[in-house]
Order: C-alpha cells, then structure tokens, then sequence
C-alpha cells in the first residue's frame, strides 16, 4: 500500500489539507504505464502528483523546447487574469472548466468567488487522479457551488447531459468556457472543430470562451514542426500545435474581447515588460470572445 502524508494547499488565505500519495505504488484504477496531460502538466508546474512515465515525457519535450515550464506557468498566470476579467467586467456567475487539471493554488472558483462569491464552477478532467484530489479540494463558498465531473473532452455531449453539470450551472445563462491549454491535444483538425462546435452551440447569448493554445507563430524559423509533432507523439501524449489565425477562425461569428488572438503574456498583462516572458519562451496564444 502506497505511503500517505498531508499536504497543503493554499487558497485566498487559507490552507486545505488532504492526503498525498507517494506514487513508488500505483493507487487502483490509475494507468501508470502512459503519460497523461494533466499529470505531466502538474510536473511543470512542480506539483508531485504524477508518475515516472509523466517525468519522461516532460523531460523529452524539454529536449526540444527548454522553456516548457516556463509555458505552464505562464499559461496559469493567463487563467487567473481571464477569470478576474470574466467574473468582474465581464460580470459572469457561471464557469465551465474543460480540461481543468489537478488542482493547485488559484483554481478557477477561487478566483471568482474571490470577487463574486455566488458563482458556479463546473470542472471536468478524464484523469482519476485529478477526481481523488477535487473531492478533496474544490470546496465552494457557502454562496456558490462547484462540482466535478469526471469525463472526457472529446464526448462533449455526455459532458453537457451530466446531472451534476445540470444542478450545478443553468446553461439557460451566460456561462463563461474555459478550454485553456487542452483543445491542443486533439491533433486532428475535423475532432478538434467538431468538439468546439458542440461545446459553442450549448451557450446561451452572453456567455464567454476563454481558450489558450499552443501555436506556431513565435517559433524559431529553424524548426521543424513535422519534427516537432512526431517528437509529442514519441512523448505519448499527442497535440497539434496551431497558428492564431486558426484560432481565430475556430471563434468566427463570436465577438473578440480586445485585444483579440494574442501571446499570452500580451493578454491584459498585470505586470510590467521587463517582468514578461519572452512570447517565442512561451509559444501560446490565447483569447476571450463573447456570444452574441
């Protein structure tokens, strides 16, 4: 039986303890023998909830691209700026987090009920893993409410027929997507267009799509993207990388919250030049567009 000891986590404030497993033994139910995106994503963040496969597979694609963690950090700091804009100018009440990942500081209701402590937050991830540690730790405000769903990206229509999805968000009102940093791994065009396309259509007028992407445009001329994407598929977790204009071509007939398709350092940056990234460090693009 594997090790158990506590650890914490910190949240507007306050601590949450859970227990942490030390995964020298695989708890039952998890697949140790693949590498999984949230995992691996928790590694580059410096979390300890992954395997050794997930460290490997980090590890080549730092081979290749050294600032790695450097673009999941960054793609974090994105999140907390979106979801401040959405919960505040923006006024939404309701989130929808696909692809969510493990839970770490400044998860999304955290951050919105930081600013309206009514709002609703509905995670989903198709990582066990990540459903041990949100029934651990995504706790609501009294306000709000926050549930978990166990699923996959690419069924979007099992994910909007949920009945915790439907107790916990009314999708008869604004509801804000989050799809940062996963739509990436659907490495085929036609899926990845389809899942947007469901996804989309289940939103009321007023609701918002947040998305972050891996993209082409700040690559060094020298690379080779074939390479490239044969290198994530050696690493086994496939993804495409996309430029902004497909993005933007993704959220035709959607409204574009300035400043548009950007690197996302560039996307309402809370912090001066000199304290950003370099965009070719990073690699990702983001955006926020409205439902009209």
């Amino acid at each position: 039986m594997p090790g158990v000891m506590t650890i914490m986590y910190q949240s507007t404030g306050n601590y949450w303890r859970m227990p942490f497993v030390d995964f020298d033994e695989v708890p039952l139910g998890i697949d140790a023998s693949r590498a999984h995106p949230a995992r691996r994503y928790d590694y580059w963040l410096g979390g300890k909830d992954n395997f050794v496969v997930d460290r490997e597979s980090a590890k080549m694609i730092a081979g290749s691209f050294p600032t790695i963690r450097m673009s999941a950090i960054e793609n974090r700091r994105y999140l907390h700026r979106v979801v401040r804009f959405l919960a505040g100018e923006a006024g939404i009440r309701q989130f929808l987090d696909v692809g969510a990942g493990l839970p770490s500081a400044g998860n999304v209701h955290e951050i919105a009920q930081e600013i309206a402590p009514e709002s609703c937050v509905v995670y989903v991830d198709n990582d066990p893993i990540v459903l041990v540690h949100a029934r651990a730790l995504l706790r609501s405000t009294p306000e709000g409410r926050t549930a978990y769903l166990h699923a996959d990206l690419r069924d979007p229509g099992t994910i909007l027929s949920m009945p915790d999805l439907k107790r916990t968000i009314d999708l008869d009102k604004p509801v804000a997507l989050m799809l940062l940093a996963v739509l990436h791994f659907l490495d085929d065009d036609e899926e990845a267009h389809r899942v947007f396309r469901v996804l989309r259509e289940a939103l009321p007028s007023g609701s918002y799509i947040a998305l972050s992407h891996a993209s082409t445009d700040d690559l060094a001329p020298d690379v080779d993207l074939a390479e490239r994407e044969e290198l994530n598929r050696r690493a086994g977790i496939p993804f495409r990388l996309r430029h902004s204009s497909e993005l933007a071509e993704l959220c035709a007939g959607l409204e574009l919250v300035e400043p548009g398709v950007s690197a996302l350092s560039l996307w309402r940056p809370n912090v001066p030049p000199e304290q950003r990234p370099r965009i070719e460090n990073v690699c990702m693009h983001g955006l926020v567009a409205r439902v009209p």
